[in-house]
């Protein structure tokens, strides 16, 4: 017997899961010479409330937060890229996450590295696919990767947004959305300080050796 945590698991129905997630790893395991590959995603809502969590303290002097359900001020949604060539993050704070937001994100991405062609992975959230993202990502050389279908996990990003809720938001209760950006901003700025460049996704991964989607998944 063994002491396990329970985990859940959204199995997908996308007919095309092991040619998307080839094509994923592939631009992991090999990036084209002429471009670069980006990781995108967002995330939120960051919402104005206590995050438990967990951290140092003195012996016997817990630290206590409020107990709230009020949500103030609104939400505010992050959008981020990670550039897998140098593992540097990059993000926006905005209001809204719609396909309006994701384009000028997009196109700050464009502007950041001119004269290279960007494959970005994203899921499969409907701003992603906006026809006027869709356009503007044709006309630029950027090509829109897209994951399957309940695929998120296949996202690099995905482990970058875990520790940064770990570190910028658990254990804290910011009383408002600037000092909570800060706290964000700041644990980015330490990553890239201590950033590199990310190689072998999941090397040891059973994924790596599917031929057909799993009907469950250990």
């Amino acid at each position: 017997m063994s002491w396990q945590a329970t985990t859940t698991w959204k199995s997908s129905d996308d007919p095309a899961f092991i040619a998307k997630m080839q094509k994923v790893l592939a631009l992991y395991d090999t990036p084209p010479e002429s471009g670069r590959v980006i990781c995108a995603d967002e995330l939120g809502p960051l919402n104005l409330q206590p995050h438990k969590g967990r951290t140092w303290r003195p012996h016997r002097r817990p630290r206590r937060l409020r107990a709230t359900c009020h949500r103030d001020d609104g939400v505010r949604h992050l959008l981020g890229a990670m550039d897998l060539a140098t593992g540097r993050l990059y993000h926006r704070i905005r209001r809204r996450k719609r396909w309006k937001e994701f384009l000028t994100f997009l196109k700050a991405l464009r502007a950041r590295w001119p004269g290279e062609r960007l494959y970005v992975i994203c899921d499969n959230y409907s701003p992603h696919k906006h026809a006027e993202v869709r356009t503007w990502a044709r006309s630029n050389e950027v090509e829109l990767v897209y994951l399957p279908t309940y695929g998120s996990w296949l996202n690099w990003i995905e482990s970058e947004f875990a520790a940064l809720r770990y570190f910028a938001l658990n254990g804290t209760d910011h009383r408002s959305h600037e000092e909570q950006n800060a706290a964000i901003a700041a644990n980015v700025r330490w990553h890239n300080q201590h950033a590199a460049s990310k190689v072998s996704f999941a090397a040891s991964s059973p994924i790596r050796s599917w031929t057909r989607y799993p009907t469950k998944v250990a």
